[in-house]
């Protein structure tokens, strides 16, 4: 067994080789590949499309595919993305490593225009590009060689305090590093996914009703520092602040061309 000082030097080490910089500048892990990341994201997505009922609605297929192709037209890549519309009532959309972005039927209740959509699939691609997800894998890497660090450190029977010990180190990383999508990458993704939208033509104003959309929606939802999500008012708020750069890449958008002309 690895002496304590030397497994810690070692967690040190790979954790320190495996940062890398978001696209705003904020350093996060990177301890897997792109290969890696493509080959989980198609494994979930094959094994959701078998254990979800896809819609067999055409006109609201279409309607999703139309904003998901506009905006995945204007990422630097020849990748072709598959889009699918889910026939449940979950609130939701994501996308995966490998191009795949699933929508929920739900989400359309509340997204309730192309625009407002187009801020929500914006937002599930910039998830994806600024490596959100490998960041979350490789979090989940660290932190589970933490707690084997800590458990050599504190001894192989952990009774009484050691114990209590690790049960406090569980739950700083439920709700640390190893939450879904923590707060700062929810923020980074809106603001990537308002100038992405942007780009395609879509007006990035719709985004700030989305959340109030949202915010009816959820009810009562738990308080923002226990979330991983950043509150309703305050996406708003970091989303205003950056309405004057978008609304001009949208208005560039659209002398250019690019209007989508996506309805059910």
């Amino acid at each position: 067994m690895l002496k304590p000082l030397v497994l810690v030097t070692l967690v040190t080490a790979t954790l320190t080789a495996g940062c890398t910089t978001s696209p705003t500048g904020r350093k996060q892990l990177s301890l897997v590949s792109d290969q890696q990341m493509t080959t989980m994201g198609l494994s979930a997505y094959a094994d959701m499309k078998q254990q979800i009922p896809v819609s067999t609605d055409r006109r609201k297929t279409a309607y999703v595919r139309c904003i998901g192709n506009a905006i995945t037209a204007q990422l630097d890549s020849n990748e072709q993305w598959e889009i699918t519309l889910f026939a449940e009532d979950q609130v939701n959309a994501f996308a995966l490593p490998g191009g795949k972005i699933g929508v929920y039927e739900g989400l359309l209740e509340v997204a309730e225009t192309p625009d407002q959509l187009a801020a929500v699939m914006g937002h599930e691609v910039a998830h994806v590009l600024a490596d959100h997800g490998k960041a979350r894998v490789s979090a989940s890497m660290a932190g589970q060689a933490g707690l084997l660090a800590g458990q050599i450190i504190l001894g192989t029977q952990l009774e009484g305090n050691n114990r209590n010990v690790m049960a406090a180190l569980g739950l700083g990383l439920q709700f640390g590093v190893l939450m879904p999508y923590g707060r700062a990458q929810e923020s980074e993704a809106d603001i990537l996914g308002l100038d992405l939208s942007a780009k395609a033509g879509f007006d990035p104003r719709a985004s700030t009703q989305l959340w109030k959309n949202m915010a009816a929606a959820s009810g009562s939802a738990p308080p923002e520092f226990l979330s991983s999500h950043p509150a309703p008012s305050t996406r708003i708020k970091d989303l205003d602040a950056q309405m004057t750069k978008a609304y001009s890449t949208y208005r560039t958008a659209r002398a250019a061309g690019r209007s989508p002309d996506c309805r059910v």
